[in-house]
């Protein structure tokens, strides 16, 4: 019985791999083919934000004049601010007091005017204290409670 599994198994392995030497004789040239290298070739990997290093985002608040400026709340990790759609970050809250984020808001009057809520709201294990609510007038340059 042992001997038969064993000589099913080996046949197989055996058609397996001439498939895969057919396989590997063809061009993947076809333009059809989404998978060539030229296609991905130009892709590099590179860190996209917050995500790679401050944690959960639990908050996001845009600028309703300029898309392309928005702030990211970060559960452990401060604010951060992207005035490129998000190609870069800058972290914005370094220096204070709490850097658990529960929530992040932009005036829509004044854009320069944000309102950061410090501890994060959602109750577990990893939740960090808050201290309070912060304010900037300046674009997240400088904050006061």
């Amino acid at each position: 019985m042992t001997r038969r599994i064993l000589s099913l198994l080996f046949a197989v392995l055996l058609i397996a791999s001439s498939l895969r030497a057919e396989d590997k004789g063809k061009s993947s040239t076809s333009k059809n083919d989404p998978w060539k290298s030229e296609t991905f070739g130009g892709l590099t990997f590179r860190s996209i934000g917050p995500a790679m290093t401050s944690g959960r985002v639990v908050d996001f608040a845009v600028e309703p004049n300029n898309p392309k400026t928005f702030y990211v709340a970060a559960a452990c990790g401060g604010v951060w601010k992207t005035e490129n759609s998000g190609m870069t970050f800058e972290s914005l809250f370094d220096g204070e007091g709490s850097y658990s984020i529960g929530c992040v808001s932009i005036d829509p009057t004044n854009t320069n005017v944000v309102w950061v809520g410090s501890g994060e709201n959602n109750n577990q294990r990893s939740v960090a204290y808050g201290d309070g609510v912060y304010k900037s007038e300046d674009g997240g340059k400088s904050w006061k409670m």
